[in-house]
């Protein structure tokens, strides 16, 4: 776990500054006290990141949870939720013994895509204020309807017409400035320049700068105001910060309303961390499988430990783990290590850290925001077709217009009903043919039509081809194939050099031995087949 510590290190210096506002506001959307927030970072951060079976995955409190999480509050009370968060976080652990991990390979690769799309495009639509010192809403306000009754576009607005009129901000406005010059700088130019500037991360270096330019000018016009700095809780003595915890009533654990909101909590955060998965899994360069089932025991495990002390429900959270993987990070401890960084500056600096302004950390949100929505996956998703680009969109659309779980529910409605249109079509299904353990050869042959309904099963059939073997995979009946299942076989391709194994392609204009590209190779076949590219 330490081969990587010189890329791990510096990823978690910026995976601590992206989840630090995250966890305040959060707890803030939700109702909770700021502290809650920040338990369910370091739990997430030390406890789920050591259990995980996922390299880059990053843990802790969700804004998908936080309507759930104000509703129990409010109609509970706070040491009753808490009791819901630990009976969730005990589902959550008979959820992966029974195996349900599965679930997440349900969903379409399109909806995955746009999920990681539009949350890029909300990160950037909720900073633009905060970039102009201008929404002191929570940070971690990712919904279209804020607290305040304000909307994304709303807001958009306002910070508009103040940029026209110049009633801005100045000095979150040129804090902000600056930090994005830094970090652009740092990471088109420095970071090529040498090992220190590597070591050494952009965020770093753009926080230290803000929070210097907040202590110059903090007497002066440019000065930024507390409702636009961090707000970490201060406590006075020990006292004071062991005060901050708060624990289960466990009196009330026989109430139906408790188990009620239990089991709410356990199935939202578990989707929440199961499509994290999904589309961490795509983001790494490595190509690593997260095992699902050891990831739902590991996010249980984490929930009952933070509604032991006081904390917020916890998932795996896509914002952090993109910042995980754009930042270089390769193994576990990244994260492991950014929970340590969350515990040690709330005990040790949290004056320091209410001195940096959110506009800087709004800067560095950019840069994660833009990774995820790049316009070249927009022309990606058009060229694969419609079946592909309309459930992105509904996705996307769903996700800033209402939030996280209805954009993903509209966008995985729409993909079934494109694959039930095919589905009258031809039937589809996998299945495989003999396989003899003395020559190492296992033939694969794939049905007329293949959808993301297979996933699952191709997955697992590719998983248990032994090392030192020859696959024939046969798709010369083939006339639909998903392109799900394409980039699987182009992710297996990757794996199949480490262990060995020659991939023999049977189609339809002869056979190829370890393609280059499975895309390029289908199209091909697809041509040879005279079938239209626009099934494809």
């Amino acid at each position: 776990m330490f081969k990587y510590l010189s890329k791990d290190l510096p990823a978690s210096v910026v995976v601590f500054f992206v989840a630090l506002p995250l966890c305040l506001g959060i707890a803030l959307a939700s109702g909770a006290p700021p502290f809650a927030g920040m338990i369910a970072g370091i739990i997430g951060g030390i406890v789920v990141g050591s259990l995980s079976g996922s390299q880059i995955g990053v843990s802790g409190p969700a804004a998908g949870l936080a309507a759930i999480v104000m509703t129990a509050i409010t109609t509970m009370g706070y040491g009753d939720f808490l009791v819901a968060v630990v009976i969730g976080g005990v589902i959550q652990i008979l959820f992966g013994i029974g195996r349900l991990g599965i679930i997440g390979y349900f969903f379409p690769s399109s909806v995955i895509k746009g999920m990681l799309t539009g949350i890029g495009i909300i990160i950037i639509l909720k900073q633009i204020p905060h970039f102009f010192g201008m929404d002191e809403d929570p940070e971690g306000d990712f919904a279209f309807l804020q607290l305040d009754g304000e909307n994304t576009l709303t807001e958009l607005l306002k910070a508009f017409n103040a940029l026209i009129s110049g009633n801005i901000s100045m000095g979150a406005t040129l804090a902000a400035i600056i930090a994005m010059a830094i970090l652009l700088l740092w990471s088109n130019v420095l970071s090529n320049k040498g090992k220190i500037f590597t070591l050494i991360q952009g965020p770093l270096v753009a926080v230290a700068v803000g929070i210097i330019f907040y202590l110059f000018t903090k007497d002066s016009s440019l000065a930024i105001t507390q409702d636009h700095l961090v707000k970490v809780p201060v406590p006075q003595d020990f006292d004071s910060f062991l005060g901050q915890f708060s624990f289960p009533n466990f009196a009330s654990i026989g109430k139906t309303e408790v188990w009620i909101t239990g089991f709410t909590i356990a199935l939202v955060a578990s989707l929440e961390t199961l499509l994290c998965v999904e589309a961490t899994d795509k983001l790494d360069p490595e190509k690593n499988v997260t095992p699902t089932n050891r990831e739902l025991f590991a996010q249980g495990t984490g929930n009952i430990m933070s509604g032991m002390i006081g904390g917020l429900p916890i998932t795996q959270v896509i914002v952090r783990s993109s910042a995980n993987i754009q930042s270089g990070g390769k193994t576990k401890l990244s994260a492991i290590i950014h929970g340590f960084f969350l515990l040690i500056a709330v005990i040790l600096i949290p004056t320091l850290l209410n001195k940096i302004p959110l506009s800087v950390l709004a800067a560095i949100l950019f840069i994660v925001g833009f990774k995820l929505a790049k316009p070249s996956t927009f022309k990606q998703m058009f060229s694969l077709g419609w079946k592909q680009w309309v459930p992105f969109i509904v996705t996307i659309l769903g996700i800033i217009f209402k939030d996280l779980l209805w954009g993903i529910g509209i966008g995985l409605v729409v993909g079934i009903f494109i694959t039930l249109i095919k589905s009258f079509q031809n039937s589809h299904f996998l299945h495989k043919e003999g396989e003899d353990v003395n020559d190492g050869k296992i033939k694969m042959t794939l049905a007329e039509e293949v959808t993301f309904f297979n996933k699952a099963t191709i997955l697992k059939e590719l998983d248990k081809i032994p090392e030192n073997s020859v696959l024939e995979l046969d798709v010369t009946k083939t006339v639909y194939l998903d392109n799900d299942i394409i980039e699987i076989l182009e992710d297996f391709s990757h794996k199949a050099k480490d262990r060995n194994i020659t991939i023999n392609l049977i189609s339809q204009r002869g056979n190829v031995t370890n393609p280059e590209s499975f895309v390029e190779f289908f199209k091909l076949d697809y041509k040879a087949k005279k079938l239209p590219l626009s099934d494809f």
